[in-house]
C-alpha cells in the first residue's frame, strides 16, 4: 500500500490572498499538499467587514477563532463569537459578516470536497476554492 506523507502547514509561511474590501484567505489543506477529499483555510475580515453572498457545491463548517460576527445562512441569522461552528449545506447562500468596528474577525473553513467551488449570488460567477485563493 502506498501512502502519502503528512504535511505540516505554518500559517504564518503562507501567502496571503487579497479577498477584497480588506479581507484576507490564507489556503492551508488543499490538493497542492496532497488532499483528495477536502480543504480549508483561513480567512480574515476587517472590522464591519464581508465576503458577499456566495453558495458552494458541497458541505462547508466554519470555526469563529477569533471575533464577532454575523452568520447570514439561507433564511437565518446567527450571531457567531469566537468558539462557535456552523455547518452549511451545499448550494445553501450564505456570508458571515464581521460585527466589531475595532476588531477583525478570524474564521476557519472547511469543505468537505477538494473540489469545492464558490458561486457569488449577486453576479452568478463560480470559481474552484482552489483557484480563486491563489496569491
Amino acid at each position: 500500500m502506498t501512502q502519502q506523507p503528512a504535511v505540516l502547514l505554518r500559517e504564518a509561511d503562507l501567502p496571503r490572498a487579497d479577498r477584497g474590501n480588506g479581507a484576507t484567505t490564507t489556503r492551508l489543506v488543499n490538493r497542492s499538499c496532497g488532499s483528495q477529499s477536502m480543504i480549508n483555510g483561513i480567512t480574515t475580515n476587517p472590522p464591519n467587514g464581508a465576503i458577499p453572498l456566495h453558495y458552494h457545491n458541497c458541505e462547508e463548517s466554519v470555526l469563529v477563532l477569533s471575533g464577532t460576527g454575523i452568520a447570514f445562512v439561507g433564511e437565518i441569522e446567527l450571531a457567531v463569537k469566537t468558539g462557535d461552528v456552523t455547518w452549511t449545506p451545499a448550494n445553501l447562500p450564505h456570508q458571515f459578516r464581521n460585527g466589531s468596528d475595532t476588531e477583525s474577525m478570524r474564521i476557519i473553513w472547511t469543505y468537505a470536497s477538494s473540489g469545492a467551488t464558490r458561486t457569488m449570488v449577486e453576479i452568478g460567477e463560480t470559481h474552484l476554492i482552489d483557484a480563486e485563493h491563489r496569491a
